[in-house]
């Protein structure tokens, strides 16, 4: 729209130096209609900047009695800080500092106006009851489609209903339970190969028994990666024993990039028209690009294979998400391998930020590591032996539920989600107009005293413990812990994750004690992405401990 106008004022220019120079030509500058018209095209466009980023947003906004975030500079708001600092912490620190009745507004590059929901009632009404009042930004689409194909995690309105209704089924909870041995196999897998790794590093250097040091994060994306395939797509990609896998090598470039670089080159995606700035030939564009490329034909070689086991076996129905999906009949060849790169990517780069941050503060908090160990080791099989694991004996560890939740918590593998209202609306009373940028921060909501208590920002599984309080933290409401968002937009693998998420913590706390790899590197900082990842990865030192 913001093109259109811009057109717009192009026309009126071009019509008005003719004018000027062909009939008033005092006005003109030169008699010249091509010096005319770049003078009065230059003096519409400011005027247009000076109306749409100082005027309007400052004096005229109907969003303007909405609280307002102090501080930032005259033209570009609160941008820069937001460009320097972690996504999502400027955001958890507004929550605190601002006094508002459910909503903050701030200003981002330009004056570009944006309203954080902060609220459970505002909350639940952009997350339910006016759910579908707002869309994910049509840039943001086209950024998400580029790598995680136009999934249910892109797609909008009837679309995205069809497309949720019809993979419901492979997220059913009796579906989950049965993936357990499946998510164990996978995890005693990278148990065994993190072992020989150790073990190989103790003969080199002669102290058996003793602490080696193992970049965990690699294990952790390789062990999702093979756990979504085997579960979600009825495919091994053998990840664990193929450190070179090509899918292995390409999600690890594109969710490892600079983070600095990775700011900038979205606020010049915001600021450059989408069709010329794909066309850019910038690192980051290139590399996109690559990826997509490679997962898109890894996924297309994933549908043609279930296509072919289904057709060969027409009575065998599996579960996995491929499964359902082309059972369902509603699904093009192409949507289907949009469908296939959204699990693919979401579905084990997530769940591996989730255990790389539980790793590093189970490193930070010694104490709580050891706790967990105890229950995990009394409780459940070894890994080494044959005694399956199933979801009943996992629902019987309440600790290592506690600490999982407390990671999902505090480290939310996503910051915060941007929506746009798609029409005029009204939130907490409020009236939006179309067009309102919406933000929903994880990193703030979960971390908001209000809702948590005093010790909202400490790492305290404890308060996951006790009568009523496992699934709710001791928070009120639901719309206190937005880790997997609510309502209709709600993540379709919730269920999935935390299973996975608590299989996999369980089989390496209780296989290896572990520390920081180093007296330098804590992994305290994100790293801005698609996720939030721990910056500089996950280096531990590990020990292989005997007697489970």
């Amino acid at each position: 729209m913001a093109m259109l106008r811009k057109t717009h004022l192009i026309i009126a220019s071009a019509a008005l130096s003719y004018y000027l120079a062909h009939h008033w030509s005092t006005y003109s500058v030169k008699g010249s209609y091509g010096l005319t018209f770049v003078a009065v095209s230059v003096l519409l466009l400011t005027s247009r900047y000076i109306y749409r980023h100082i005027l309007y947003p400052k004096l005229l906004s109907p969003l303007r009695d909405i609280p307002v975030v102090p501080g930032g500079t005259f033209f570009n708001g609160h941008g820069w800080q937001i460009l320097k600092e972690t996504t999502g912490l400027p955001h958890r620190r507004w929550v605190h500092s601002v006094k508002h009745n459910g909503l903050i507004r701030y200003h981002y590059f330009g004056n570009i106006e944006r309203v954080m929901v902060a609220s459970p009632e505002t909350l639940r009404e952009v997350l339910v009851t006016r759910c579908y009042d707002f869309e994910k930004p049509p840039l943001a689409r086209v950024n998400l489609g580029r790598l995680l194909g136009v999934g249910v995690l892109v797609a909008e309105g009837d679309e995205h209903k069809i497309q949720r209704k019809n993979l419901m089924p492979a997220f059913q909870y009796r579906h989950i339970r049965d993936l357990y041995p499946v998510f164990w196999e996978k995890s005693k897998l990278m148990v065994d190969a993190v072992t020989n790794e150790i073990a190989e590093d103790q003969r080199k250097i002669q102290t058996p028994g003793g602490y080696s040091i193992v970049n965990f994060g690699d294990w952790l994306s390789r062990c999702t990666l093979d756990i979504i395939g085997l579960a979600g797509m009825g495919f091994d990609f053998n990840a664990i024993a193929d450190p070179n896998n090509e899918l292995i090598k390409t999600y690890k470039n594109i969710f490892n990039p600079k983070g600095f670089s990775v700011k900038v080159f979205f606020v010049l995606n915001q600021v450059i028209p989408t069709w010329l700035f794909e066309k850019l030939p910038i690192k980051r564009n290139l590399e996109v690009v690559e990826a997509a490329s490679v997962v898109r034909s890894v996924s297309r070689d994933l549908i043609k294979h279930k296509q072919t086991k289904m057709a060969e076996k027409p009575d065998v129905i599996d579960k996995d998400i491929i499964s359902v999906a082309l059972s369902s009949g509603v699904f093009s060849v192409e949507n289907l391998v949009d469908q296939c790169m959204t699990f693919l990517a979401a579905g084990h780069e997530t769940t591996a930020t989730a255990t790389s941050w539980a790793l590093l503060e189970l490193c930070r908090q010694p104490s709580i590591q050891a706790r967990l160990r105890e229950e995990i080791r009394t409780l459940l099989p070894s890994p080494s032996s044959t005694v399956p694991l199933t979801a009943d004996l996992v629902d019987k560890l309440p600790y290592l539920h506690a600490v999982c939740n407390e990671v999902l918590r505090f480290y939310s593998p996503v910051p915060l989600t941007r929506r746009v209202a798609i029409k005029d609306t009204v939130v907490g009373g409020h009236p939006l107009p179309k067009g309102t940028e919406i933000i929903i921060a994880p990193w703030a909501t979960n971390f908001d005293s209000s809702l948590w208590g005093s010790d909202a920002d400490k790492f305290n599984p404890d308060r996951w413990m006790g009568e009523k309080r496992a699934n709710t933290g001791g928070a009120e409401s639901n719309f206190a812990n937005l880790t997997f968002l609510h309502g209709p937009r709600s993540c379709i693998g919730l269920g999935f994750a935390k299973a996975e998420f608590s299989v996999l913590l369980a089989s390496i706390v209780g296989s290896f004690e572990f520390e920081f790899g180093s007296e330098e590197f804590r992994g305290t900082e994100a790293q801005t992405g698609i996720v939030a990842r721990p910056k500089g990865g996950v280096t531990l030192k590990m020990r292989v401990l005997d007697g489970w």
